[in-house]
């Protein structure tokens, strides 16, 4: 049996050398405990700091065999995710990160609930050594996600999974793009399991992860998983509108019955701010929904491959 671990990195040189000697440990017991090839399938999206080359040299030394797939330019983890898949053999697939912030001994145990016919495996994050900011984020994401996106979501959520073949291939026919695979992978149903772990620093380098790019991950998630924010639409429109009829009606009334001449200005401004502001933010929504299907209706690829090099495993023993 062989386990593909996709890893996509984005200018990791001070962690590759620790992660790849540390996979080769995690291969090595898998071989063992569980006679399972381990493969490495480490995508570059798009690295200007030589990372590349610091995969292809470590590949020649010990260790499993390694897959380096390099992308044109820099599309995105998520991007660079299904990417890896696609150049994955193995008869499970496993992500994991290359920063080290996941352990890579937890590979071993989602192996083990792989082996006793779960499908889908998930590490969910007990702990995590973030700055405060950070988790704030990540709690208020992960609980609008279970509430309004996809129940099944974790508390603590997860970027580091392992997925049998036929999960796999049953995803292969999905071509979404904004999306979030591992929303998609709880979507998509299977014998799924859970195990947690405590999430470490980064000991090296600097997260990639800016606000920007996790805001547009929320965005998306919510987008391509929820019809919340439409229904929101609809609900506030609706208040707004009968607010509205309220106020028309008593304007109405005090013009015909009580004689009040033209008064108002500063009720008048608020009245068609706040609707103004309503009305922006709804059309806001709303583009986020069109843009993503012309996005889709345009057919372009999530992402391109540059080259592919394969490197042979080179085991080294003990005694």
């Amino acid at each position: 049996m062989r386990l593909s671990i996709v890893i996509p990195f984005l200018n990791e040189a001070e962690n590759l050398p620790a992660l790849h000697l540390r996979l080769s440990e995690v291969a090595r017991q898998l071989r063992a405990q569980h006679g399972v090839e381990a493969e490495l399938v480490m995508v570059d999206d798009g690295s200007t700091d030589g990372s590349d080359r610091i995969v292809a040299e470590l590949a020649q030394g010990p260790g499993p065999a390694v897959k380096l797939v390099r992308l044109s330019r820099n599309f995105g983890s998520y991007a660079a995710l299904p990417a890896g898949v696609a150049h994955a053999g193995g008869d499970a697939v496993a992500f994991l990160s290359a920063d080290l912030q996941d352990p890579p001994e937890i590979l071993l145990r989602l192996v083990e609930r792989w082996r006793e016919g779960y499908e889908v495996v998930f590490a969910t994050r007990s702990h995590r050594d973030d700055p405060a900011v950070g988790k704030l984020f990540s709690r208020l994401y992960y609980s609008l996600m279970r509430r309004f996106a996809v129940a099944q979501m974790p508390p603590g959520g997860t970027d580091f999974c392992l997925v049998d073949r036929k999960v796999v291939d049953s995803l292969g026919d999905l071509q979404e793009k904004n999306s979030n695979l591992f929303v998609l992978l709880m979507w998509a149903g299977f014998r799924q399991s859970t195990i947690e772990y405590e999430r470490v620093a980064r000991t090296a380098g600097r997260s990639k992860w800016s606000m920007g790019k996790k805001l547009k991950l929320f965005i998306d998630s919510f987008v391509s998983f929820s019809f919340f924010p439409i229904r929101l639409i609809s609900t506030v429109g609706a208040v707004l509108s009968f607010l509205g009829l309220l106020y028309a009606a008593f304007v109405a009334a005090r013009a015909i019955w009580w004689d009040v001449g033209v008064q108002g200005w500063s009720s008048l401004m608020v009245v068609l701010l706040l609707v103004s502001g309503a009305q922006l933010l709804m059309l806001g929504i709303i583009s986020e929904y069109l843009w993503r299907s012309f996005d889709a209706s345009r057919n372009r690829p999530t992402y391109i491959v540059r080259d592919v090099e394969v490197f042979p495993a080179h085991r080294e023993e003990r005694v």
